[in-house]
């Protein structure tokens, strides 16, 4: 990568020249990808930051005339990337970052036979609750600091590994900390000290509607319910996620992840942003989904529906059936993927392993899985100003070391990524 610096301001702009292939994810038949093309894919490109933000991008024999009439003046900046592939940072919408304690052992067990249950998250619970502070906020900026350092420049993450009103609380603030995208996550599962009683589960879900999501609004953006055999039921499920938007949070819901349920309809019912795992979904569940995006929703710009968001990292460390992307996808569902990044059933948050996954395993091509990784995670998150590199989006960029972005797939474990921007600073490579 070469670089040249001229004199500039606080904040440099920055022209990045030599892109062999620009995934822009805003398509225009003017840069050549055409309307089938929502990859908005540019060939011998070029991408100009200022501000924080994309100002424009274009093929390269046009950059004059780009930078003259989005900049006005030289760029302070240029960088070349020699024929790279340069991607939008990838958004990943479902993690759990806040915890303490190894699951290695399990893992071991359940490679060796024994099936993945709900139940294991306890174990997490136990170790959490008994860290300190300081040390979970160094295990979630080490995970963080991963994620970015494979592409990731937007996440989420959630809390459910405290289940006391005190250890929400910390988990939510400590995650505000690293990220706006923080998820109230109480109704994970019924802890130890609930599960023994009759009535106990009802009785942990009148805690969470209450006390505990009174601590924890103040820090969250989002509420989610874990609705599954083993955790909590639909009904269950229905209190915490309406008492969590009526507190103000948006709507995310775990659904048909250990078989199939009412979790998927419950989350377009109550206009869920996005509905993760669709592990196992009947064509009531996919017809749910693909019309929830026809149905226009109050807020800004588009039809406002629910995402599918799907985790193929699961399936890989459990050994459960992938779930079947091409048929959300033929449905007209939309579409995104995650890593579930935790410690029991999905220890990575490696984002450009997810396309790789989603290509080999769940029927999706390269650019549908990269879309999915990037633009989807955003429209999971309803977000407009990520995902994409169109002028106004955040400066978050990915340069892999690869002259196309099917290196993601056709090379799954090299770490392609040769350089990262985030709201428009140089982070890494």
């Amino acid at each position: 990568m070469r670089e040249v610096e001229h004199p500039g301001g606080s904040h440099p702009a920055t022209l990045i020249l030599g892109i062999g292939e620009l995934t822009t994810n805003a398509p225009s038949p003017a840069h050549g990808g055409g309307d089938d093309d929502p990859t908005g894919l540019v060939r011998d490109a070029a991408l100009l930051l200022d501000g924080g933000r994309v100002v424009w991008a274009g093929p390269e024999r046009d950059v004059a005339a780009g930078v003259e009439e989005a900049l006005g003046r030289a760029p302070d900046r240029v960088v070349g990337v020699e024929g790279r592939a340069v991607v939008p940072g990838f958004v990943d919408s479902h993690s759990h970052l806040v915890f303490a304690g190894d699951r290695s052992g399990e893992f071991e067990a359940r490679m060796a036979g024994r099936p993945y249950a709900a139940g294991g998250i306890r174990t997490t619970v136990a170790a959490t609750r008994a860290a300190s502070d300081d040390a979970l906020r160094a295990g979630l900026r080490r995970h963080v600091d991963q994620a970015l350092a494979q592409g990731t420049t937007t996440l989420e993450t959630k809390s459910g590994y405290g289940l006391s009103v005190a250890d929400e609380e910390r988990s939510v603030r400590l995650a505000s900390e690293v990220t706006e995208e923080v998820t109230f996550l109480g109704a994970h599962v019924v802890p130890p000290e609930f599960a023994g009683d009759a009535g106990g589960a009802d009785a942990y879900v009148d805690l969470v509607v209450g006390e505990m999501l009174d601590a924890c609004a103040p820090h969250a953006r989002w509420v989610d319910a874990f609705c599954e055999t083993g955790a909590f039921t639909p009904a269950q499920s229905r209190r915490v996620l309406e008492a969590g938007a009526a507190a103000g949070l948006g709507v995310r819901v775990h659904a048909n992840q250990l078989g199939p349920g009412e979790g998927v309809r419950l989350a377009v019912e109550l206009g869920a942003a996005a509905v993760d795992h669709c592990t196992f979904l009947s064509d009531d569940d996919v017809a749910a989904l693909a019309g929830s995006w026809s149905v226009s929703r109050p807020g800004p710009g588009e039809a406002q529906g629910t995402v599918a968001t799907l985790l193929p990292g699961v399936e890989f460390s459990t050994r459960q059936p992938y779930p079947d992307a091409r048929r959300l996808l033929d449905a007209g569902a939309v579409v995104a993927l995650a890593s579930d990044c935790n410690p029991g059933s999905s220890y990575t948050s490696s984002m450009p392993l997810m396309v790789a996954l989603a290509v080999r395993e769940m029927g999706m091509t390269v650019p549908e899985a990269v879309l999915a990784a990037t633009a989807g995670g955003a429209r999971a998150l309803r977000r407009d100003d990520v995902g994409h590199l169109a002028p106004g989006a955040r400066a978050d960029v990915v340069v892999l070391d690869a002259p196309s972005r099917t290196h993601l797939a056709y090379r799954p474990g090299v770490p392609l990524v040769h350089a990262v921007w985030k709201d428009g600073r140089h982070l890494a490579g």
